[in-house]
């Protein structure tokens, strides 16, 4: 059997960075630049660019991973098996695999471009990992048509890879939001679990028949997390002896969305760019901030920063059980685990509360894309569909992802049951794919990389500074959005 032709360039140090980065450079002012780990000659890279593989009969597809999860070595050997499945099936097309290091995926992607040597298919890759390369992808709208690919099985999800220039990605990996709690916590406090599912337009009860019946939101997530948060003399954030220095459990915490975008759009979806592309935060996510300011700082009910990396929190607050509830992803199923690597099983998931009617389970979703310098974009879509569809359920399995295709998740809750044997409730999961936040959080906007690093700025006094003036905060970043964008 013919080897699979594969050129690692996996575990470049990040000092190479700075590298690639001249490389750019040097190639876009004509000059030539090459990978110091890549195992092709210019030739080689020249022979590719012709669309022959070295078989001499077939389509050559570059696949670049990397610029997403899919490059760590635990994942490699499944995809390479994967890819000689695909050589095998057929006599047309030859798929080659670039893996590259996550964290200099962008650089080498980058150097590739300006050299005329763009691959074909890019992922899988999330919003904020593809919007360095944004209007480079390729519409799929006519090939989506042409070959009567069923995209309608995806809903409403598929909109959120639909901007300027068509639909440039097919839903494949999702990773809605839910509200994980603590059960060991409830418990002691003798409190009800939050409710396992959403009402009539997502908006449900907490509590019901019980003193603390009230509407699923974030006011009834403060009442009980102010009951769920205590001191080491025993006091609950309602006691005027609760001592907000010496904090033993939290009711609450952002798990690891604490992004200032993210965070924003717990309260409602939202775009930082307004109809007349001048920058406008969200008024939904400044009331989100200064909720969850006022946990931290003046309720006592949310960790800050400098409680969140404590010894004992060690930077994952719920997983240390002492914070009752966590908003976050799917994926952070990765972080519940004890010192010894055994998964916890003390924790269940809940519907999310809603902010002034508005439900949002915020999302993450994974995608391939086409890059629009592929010289075969009908090859390219047929190894994406591919990916997608015949070996779709092998890759989730290998990135621990669910499907987009709701129809194909229970597979996948089978293995993670087989790790969280406690019955969890996944139905909300699936059910959140109805609440996705649109515009999502990590939606494009014009010079992608400098704005949302500034936009991240906000992050930290949020989190540690109970003085921070968010209203003032916000003005400046608008204007320097502006600033950024006419620069862009």
């Amino acid at each position: 059997m013919k080897l699979l032709k594969r050129r690692r360039l996996g575990r470049l140090k990040t000092s190479l960075a700075l590298l690639l980065t001249l490389g750019l450079l040097a190639a876009a002012c004509g000059g030539s630049s090459e990978n110091a780990d890549s195992s092709e000659s210019s030739s080689d890279r020249s022979d590719s660019n012709e669309g022959e593989s070295s078989s001499g009969d077939r389509v050559e597809i570059r696949w670049f991973v990397g610029l997403g999860t899919g490059s760590q070595e635990e994942q490699i050997d499944g995809q390479e098996k994967i890819i000689e499945e695909f050589n095998d099936s057929q006599d047309q097309i030859e798929l080659v695999v670039e893996f590259v290091d996550n964290g200099t995926a962008s650089s080498v992607l980058a150097t590739q471009i300006a050299a005329g040597n763009a691959p074909d298919i890019i992922g899988p890759v999330g919003l904020g990992g593809s919007n360095a390369f944004a209007g480079q992808y390729l519409d799929l709208s006519g090939l989506i048509e042409s070959t009567g690919y069923d995209i309608e099985r995806f809903d409403e999800t598929s909109e959120i890879y639909r901007d300027d220039d068509g639909l440039t990605g097919i839903p494949f990996a999702v990773f809605p939001s839910a509200m994980y709690y603590n059960k060991d916590l409830f418990d002691e406090a003798g409190l009800p679990y939050p409710p396992a599912a959403y009402g009539d337009g997502g908006i449900t009860t907490y509590g019901e028949g019980t003193e603390w019946e009230g509407e699923w939101n974030y006011d009834k997530v403060e009442e009980i997390s102010k009951i769920l948060s205590v001191d080491v003399n025993g006091n609950d954030a309602n006691s005027p002896e609760y001592d907000k220095t010496a904090i033993e459990q939290f009711g609450y915490v952002n798990q690891f969305t604490e992004d200032p975008a993210a965070m924003g759009s717990h309260f409602g979806a939202g775009s930082v760019v307004s109809p007349d592309d001048t920058a406008k935060i969200p008024d939904q996510w400044v009331a989100q901030w200064k909720w969850y300011q006022n946990m931290i700082h003046n309720l006592g009910a949310a960790p800050s920063f400098e409680y969140q990396e404590s010894e004992v929190m060690a930077g994952n607050a719920f997983n240390s059980g002492r914070v009752a509830m966590a908003n976050t992803h799917l994926w952070y199923t990765c972080c519940l685990a004890d010192e010894d690597g055994n998964f916890r099983d003390n924790w269940d998931l809940a519907a999310l509360p809603n902010y002034e009617g508005t439900v949002v389970s915020k999302f993450h979703g994974d995608t391939f894309r086409i890059h629009e310098e592929s010289e075969h974009p009908e090859e390219a879509f047929e190894v994406l569909v591919y990916l997608q569809d015949t070996a779709g359920l092998e890759l989730l399995s290998i990135y621990g992802a669910m499907p987009a295709d709701s129809g194909g998740a229970g597979n996948f809750f089978v293995e993670l049951d087989q790790q969280f044997t406690q019955d969890v409730n996944w139905d909300v999961i699936i059910d959140g794919l109805d609440y996705p936040d649109v515009p999502n959080h990590e939606a494009n906007m014009p010079n992608f990389l400098e704005a949302d690093a500034r936009i991240k700025e906000l992050k930290d006094p949020i989190l540690s500074d109970p003085d921070f003036d968010i209203d003032a905060a916000v003005k400046e970043l608008e204007s320097d959005l502006d600033e950024i964008w006419s620069e862009g």
